[in-house]
């Protein structure tokens, strides 16, 4: 991302324990023209949780950064 960013959003925590009763379903959705940059941390906690499963001494992180009213790039071609 070239210019500063129009939004920027955080967030993180650590957990003693956590335990899913269901898959997770998460998503992020932007509308309109935008150049977004995300990054997603995780210490003790896999890509894919099992629902059940009891996992202990947790931290996730996530950060957005969106940039507004984007020229849409032409299609090559």
């Amino acid at each position: 991302m070239s210019e500063p960013p129009d939004i920027e959003i955080g967030a993180s925590a650590r957990i003693r324990r956590l335990r899913f009763e269901d898959e997770p379903d998460t998503e992020v959705r932007y509308r309109g023209d935008y150049q977004a940059e995300t990054l997603h941390q995780r210490e003790n906690l896999p890509d894919e949780v099992e629902p059940g499963e009891t996992y202990r001494d947790v931290w996730v992180s996530w950060h957005t950064k969106v940039r507004l009213d984007v020229e849409p790039e032409e299609p090559s071609g």
